[in-house]
């Protein structure tokens, strides 16, 4: 017989009728007649209800059935006469795969914190919460793919071990296979990385940004979607050291077709999560509800999640100058009674509670912060006619601050050699790069969003670290 999943069952399809049912104990509870098994395979947040009838299978034949054991059952799918579940099994064999023992399986039936369950994070797959959050990073996943199939982007493939920092920000890991105890070094004492595996001093990719440029002066439109790596030390709930980019650039585009864009990207994913995993997202939302029943006051949320996702998919971005941005700061009462923890002045790098209360308490719904000051941005971004500024844009959401940040790209090779120099770029070091300027140069631009960020967005998960399957962090290489 072939087995039928939990999510499928659910529907009722094959009702009356003998089916075959594999996953893993949630709970058992009994009494003398009759033994109720809540099962679940990850296909959906729902278990499903076994009857397993005590005259049929005595107490022997389940001692074995306990919480977290894999089990194949086989029964008659029928409408079920209890509450709580519209269709169970009624068992009529069953099998234990693979026992758990109940003194040491640490998933029993109470409530874990996000913490510990960090701890065991091969094992927090099994929890309603974090079941309903890797099925949303799963749409989500796929629904990125599916927008940019729709639109015609060729999915390309950039390095993960590069040569190159396109961010400018030296935060990276190095790839070697030198002798860390004893390297080959130079005359004047330096690493002599000639002697490496590629011949050259390579690094974990920061992003794929500029081969993605590569791409797109030859197919217009390209999108990538991988792994990125930061060796930023930052123990926070918002940064991880490997986590996922999601980087389009498209050619013949300026600026506002770029936010244009992202802001259709966005609600396209959020959109798709909704359809598809509208019972993950309410259980995440009840469980955000009931998180903030703790909170004063003033900092819970205002919308519940479904709500603050259908607002978000259902109204237009708002969409500032960072001029603009720091006049609202400079005049708002937040700023005004020092409630903010960092300065707030034309040049500075926005922090995250200035992206959050322009976000959150200002606007009341993701904006788009477009023409940032040069120095605080990287040196391909175009340069603005006012010398000061670049063609730079930030998309601000609600709860975490930053979640795109993109750019119309430096297109022209004097003024990209200029801004290369400034920041200390040689120019052989990105030959390959100039080369797209010097043959067939055209305005393009692109954005990046962190997909993790993404995934906590739609999920109202507070920590990135509760996201991603396996978290790296500082000090942290588990599983």
């Amino acid at each position: 017989m072939q087995r039928t999943k939990v999510k499928e069952l659910l529907t009722g399809a094959g009702v009356g009728n003998e089916v075959l049912l594999k996953g893993w104990v949630r709970t058992k509870r009994g009494n003398k007649f009759v033994n109720f098994i809540a099962v679940n395979d990850g296909s959906t947040i729902q278990n499903l209800q076994v009857v397993a009838d005590a005259e049929k299978f005595g107490e022997d034949a389940l001692k074995d059935v306990t919480t977290g054991a894999a089990v194949a059952i086989t029964g008659q799918l029928v409408e079920s006469q209890g509450k709580g579940q519209a269709y169970e099994i009624m068992a009529n064999t069953i099998e234990v795969l693979g026992k758990a023992d109940p003194e040491t399986y640490p998933l029993q039936k109470k409530a874990h914190s996000l913490e510990f369950l960090r701890e065991i994070a091969h094992l927090r797959f099994r929890t309603n919460t974090f079941g309903a959050v890797f099925r949303v990073r799963n749409s989500l996943a796929f629904a990125v793919h599916r927008f940019f199939n729709e639109k015609g982007f060729v999915y390309m493939h950039t390095p993960i071990i590069t040569a190159s920092d396109a961010e400018g920000a030296g935060e990276m890991f190095r790839v070697t296979t030198l002798d860390p105890q004893n390297p080959p070094v130079t005359e004047n004492g330096q690493v002599n990385y000639e002697e490496d595996f590629f011949g050259k001093a390579t690094n974990l990719t920061v992003s794929g940004q500029l081969e993605g440029e590569l791409a797109a002066m030859a197919f217009s439109d390209i999108y990538t979607f991988g792994p990125t790596f930061r060796a930023e030390n930052s123990n926070t709930a918002r940064h991880l050291a490997e986590f996922w980019m999601i980087e389009p650039e498209m050619a013949f585009y300026d600026l506002k077709m770029n936010a244009d864009l992202a802001e259709e990207f966005i609600k396209y994913i959020i959109r798709y999560a909704l359809e598809h995993n509208r019972e993950d997202i309410e259980f995440l939302g009840q469980r955000l509800t009931e998180e903030d029943k703790s909170k004063p006051q003033n900092e819970r949320q205002e919308m519940t999640l479904l709500e603050k996702l259908e607002f978000v998919v259902n109204n237009d971005f708002e969409r500032v100058t960072y001029t603009e941005a720091i006049d609202i700061l400079l005049n708002s009462n937040h700023y005004k009674k020092k409630k903010f923890q960092y300065d707030v002045k034309w040049g500075i790098d926005l922090q995250s509670e200035h992206e959050r209360y322009l976000v959150e308490k200002h606007f009341k719904k993701p904006v788009i912060v477009t023409d940032y000051p040069k120095d605080i941005k990287a040196f391909y971004m175009r340069l603005n006619d006012d010398g000061k500024t670049v063609a730079a844009m930030d998309i601000l959401a609600p709860g975490i601050g930053e979640i795109v940040g993109g750019s119309q790209r430096e297109e022209r090779m004097d003024i990209l050699v200029e801004r290369m120099k400034s920041v200390g770029i040689h120019e052989e070091d990105l030959w390959w790069y100039l080369d797209t300027r010097r043959f067939g140069g055209c305005p393009h631009a692109g954005f990046g969003l962190g997909f993790e960020r993404m995934v906590q967005f739609v999920t109202g998960m507070g920590n990135i670290r509760d996201v991603i399957p396996f978290p790296r962090t500082p000090k942290n290489a588990e599983f």
